[in-house]
C-alpha cells in the first residue's frame, strides 16, 4: 500500500534534476535543474520542441532511468534513496504508464492486455478479473473484451492502453504523446477520458505533448527547453484562453489508425530494470 502523505505533500517532486549524455569525448547537457511538483488530482503538460528533453524527464519520473543529480519524491520517498529491486515495485505499483503508439500486445485479446500487469504482480484471482471488467466498463469497451488490437480503431486502443494504466491502482499516470496518433476529435475524446478517470479515480497525471489542441484538459502547461522548465500559472486552460508568452502558456483574465503493436516484452520493460537511452 502506498504510504500516506500530509495534504499539502506533493504526490510526486523533483528537484534539481540534471541529466546529460556522453557521446565520444563529448557530453551533451539535457536537463540542466529541473524543478517540478506535482499534487493529487492534478493533471500537468510538458511541452517544448523535439530534443528538449521530456522523453527524458518522463523517464526520470517514472523511475526508468535515474538522474545524474538532484531529488526526486514520489509519495514523499526518496528515490535515489531505493535499491533497483525497490525502484522496479514503485515503477510496477505507483506508476502506470500510456504511450504514443499504445504498445498493446497484439496476440492478446483487450480483456488480457489489460490484465497483465495484474499477472506480473501476481494476482491471477476472480478479483484480479473483476477489476478488468471493472476498468473495461469505465472506458466503455466491454463489448470488445474479446477483440485483439488489429481490430480496433486508433481511439479503441488508446482507450485499453488508459485501463491498463490503471490496473493496478497507480497513484501516478504518465502519458507520453497520447493523442499523437489520433485524429482531432478522437483526440479530443481521449483527453475527456483521461481528466474522468483523473478525477473518478483520483489520480495524479504528467502528460508530454506536442498538441496545443489539447492544452484545455491540463490545470498546468510547463514548457521545458534548453534543459529547463519554465513556471507557468496554475488554473485549468479553457478553449480560447490560454495566451503563449516565453517559456510556457498563462491563463488570461476575463489523425488515422495507427496500431503499432509490441510483445510481450516490451511491456515487462516498464516493470525491469532499463539501460539508459539517450533523448531522441
Amino acid at each position: 500500500m502506498p504510504p500516506s502523505l500530509a495534504a499539502n505533500t506533493p504526490v510526486l517532486h523533483a528537484c534539481n534534476i540534471r541529466k546529460s549524455y556522453r557521446r565520444g569525448t563529448s557530453t551533451t547537457q539535457v536537463l540542466g535543474g529541473v524543478d517540478l511538483a506535482v499534487s493529487r488530482g492534478e493533471c500537468v503538460f510538458l511541452v517544448g520542441p523535439s530534443g528538449s528533453g521530456k522523453s527524458t524527464l518522463l523517464s526520470i519520473l517514472g523511475c526508468i532511468l535515474t538522474p545524474d543529480d538532484g531529488q526526486l519524491r514520489i509519495l514523499g520517498r526518496d528515490i535515489s534513496q531505493l535499491h533497483e529491486r525497490a525502484r522496479i515495485q514503485v515503477r510496477r505499483d505507483v506508476i502506470g504508464f500510456v504511450f504514443q503508439r499504445f504498445q498493446l500486445i497484439r496476440g492478446l485479446t483487450v480483456f488480457d492486455n489489460v490484465l497483465l500487469p495484474l499477472q506480473l504482480q501476481g494476482r491471477t484471482t476472480l478479483r484480479a478479473r473483476e477489476r478488468v471488467w471493472e476498468l473495461l466498463a469505465a472506458v466503455s469497451l466491454t463489448d470488445q473484451a474479446h477483440a485483439r488490437p488489429n481490430n480496433l480503431s486508433a481511439g479503441q486502443c488508446q482507450r485499453v492502453a488508459f485501463a491498463r494504466a490503471l490496473a493496478n491502482d497507480p497513484q501516478i499516470i504518465l502519458a507520453d504523446e497520447p493523442t499523437a496518433s489520433l485524429d482531432a476529435v478522437t483526440g479530443d475524446d481521449i483527453m475527456q477520458l483521461l481528466r474522468r478517470l483523473i478525477n473518478e479515480y483520483r489520480k495524479t497525471a504528467i502528460v508530454v505533448t506536442h498538441d496545443p489542441r489539447i492544452f484545455k484538459y491540463a490545470d498546468r502547461v510547463h514548457h521545458l527547453e534548453n534543459g529547463y522548465l519554465a513556471e507557468t500559472a496554475g488554473g485549468r486552460l479553457e478553449a480560447g484562453e490560454g495566451r503563449r508568452e516565453k517559456g510556457g502558456w498563462r491563463r488570461e483574465k476575463g489523425e488515422g489508425s495507427d496500431l503499432n503493436g509490441a510483445r510481450e516484452d516490451d511491456l515487462r520493460r516498464n516493470f525491469e530494470p532499463q539501460n539508459q537511452e539517450s533523448e531522441t
